[in-house]
């Protein structure tokens, strides 16, 4: 399976070279950026982020102050903006009560940890938290999305049925656990899934990963 997975990484870096995400100027900002990015366009968040920092709230204290009706208003630009303030009050109080708005109190734990805490804020799910881990707190945690997953059930290297557990164990046991390789990894993955490897009506004649696809020139519903 490393040997494989490895095969597949090499070829997508081959096919689009390196993708340099997740774009952020700060670790707080890529926060909320996992947050907002919920099933929304990259455009869309970046308008959001931008209407925040216009208003001089990207900060984990000023977050945590600001009335939620007025975050909300701010990234408007993405869906579910009343919930996902509410997400972004989530986090930045638990930063707040549990580690005195500082976030490398927070990245000091360890992986599980880390990953635990993360997990028991309202509305953050294991994809923004392995998210966070990744590309905010700069620590090995492979991040599982829907590119990841359709891309894994073509190559056959996962089934339908397999969760989210199963397919980020299945990669962090195959591969070493490299902050680098996982964070390019990913983007890749998530490059090709919308480039190429669509949901519907793959492009399938020059995709770089056809020699190894299940599914390849084959119609996909």
């Amino acid at each position: 399976m490393k040997k494989r997975l490895l095969e597949i990484y090499r070829n997508l870096l081959a096919a689009y070279g390196a993708q340099a995400w997740w774009p952020g100027e700060s670790p707080f900002e890529v926060i909320v950026g996992a947050i907002l990015t919920q099933g929304v366009a990259w455009v869309n968040v970046e308008k959001a982020i931008a209407a925040l920092k216009g208003a001089r709230l990207l900060s984990p204290d000023r977050l945590a102050q600001a009335p939620v009706e007025t975050i909300a208003d701010l990234i408007r630009p993405c869906l579910y903006y009343n919930e996902k303030a509410k997400k972004l009050k989530a986090f930045t109080s638990l930063l707040q009560d549990r580690y005195s708005s500082d976030l490398f109190s927070l990245f000091a734990l360890e992986i599980p940890c880390l990953r635990q805490e993360l997990l028991s804020v309202w509305g953050i799910g294991e994809e923004t938290a392995d998210a966070i881990i990744l590309y905010a707190a700069n620590k090995p945690s492979f991040v599982i999305d829907a590119y990841t997953r359709r891309i894994f059930q073509r190559l056959g290297i996962i089934d339908e049925k397999a969760t989210y557990a199963a397919v980020r164990t299945l990669v962090m046991t195959s591969l070493p656990a490299d902050v680098p390789l996982y964070s390019e990894y990913h983007a890749l993955l998530v490059r090709h899934g919308k480039t190429r490897c669509r949901r519907r009506n793959p492009a399938c004649h020059d995709c770089p990963l056809s020699a190894l696809c299940l599914v390849s020139d084959v119609a996909v519903g």
